[in-house]
């Protein structure tokens, strides 16, 4: 698993999975299977992407930890980079398609519709991310400054999962489901804090009798 992992392949064959929705949504398209409304259905189809491709890079670490494989963080920053690709179909679709590019139209719904106040933010808070990305940005930011910076995902996630919630006006099962699995990768992430913190204030307790004489810590 570990040379699976690590193999140069399996990060492009992961790189094409990716594109899959895409490539599906374009065989819809081209098929005549968007529906009455297609732009709404586009829309739903491209929200729906960001927020499971969001999932799944939360996913990654829990999975990394469970599973024993270090290697899988190495497809993080490429999930993460996706999520953003396609939340950025999705806002192009309600800016350029929906909304032809009317400013004025699009700065009112931003103030006076919640669920869309709250998916430009999250949509906002994603583009940093994005934009800082690369070994490069790491190195220039600083890493801790770059952890505390892409902790912002965690709000990103509950923000799409909100705009979710409240766009929809009947079935609510979907969005739901995608707030119990949030929540679920945040407590374990919570969890796995509360851990370490206690690990690292129980070390000092057990200096003392690790260094008690030079046979027993040999």
């Amino acid at each position: 698993m570990d040379a699976f992992l690590k193999s140069k392949w399996t990060k492009r064959a992961l790189f094409v999975v990716c594109l899959v929705p895409l490539g599906d949504l374009i065989w819809i398209a081209f098929t005549g299977g968007l529906g009455p409304n297609p732009i709404t259905f586009v829309e739903h189809f491209t929200g729906d992407w960001t927020i499971r491709f969001i999932c799944i890079t939360l996913a990654v670490t829990p999975l990394r930890e469970i599973l024993r494989q270090p290697q899988l963080i190495r497809f993080r920053r490429m999930l993460g980079l996706y999520a953003f690709f396609y939340a950025c179909l999705h806002f192009s679709t309600w800016f350029g398609i929906d909304n032809f590019f009317d400013f004025h139209a699009i700065a009112k719904d931003i103030v006076k519709r919640p669920f869309i106040t709250v998916g430009f933010t999250a949509f906002v808070l994603m583009i940093p991310l994005a934009v800082t990305s690369t070994d490069r940005m790491v190195r220039r930011l600083g890493y801790k400054k770059w952890v505390a910076l892409h902790r912002a995902i965690y709000v990103i996630a509950i923000l799409a999962v909100v705009h979710y919630y409240w766009l929809v006006k009947s079935d609510e099962r979907r969005p739901i489901r995608y707030g119990i699995l949030v929540a679920a990768l945040l407590l374990w992430r919570v969890g796995a804090w509360v851990r370490d913190r206690r690990r690292r204030q129980a070390r000092p307790a057990a200096a003392p009798r690790e260094t008690a004489t030079p046979v027993e810590t040999a």
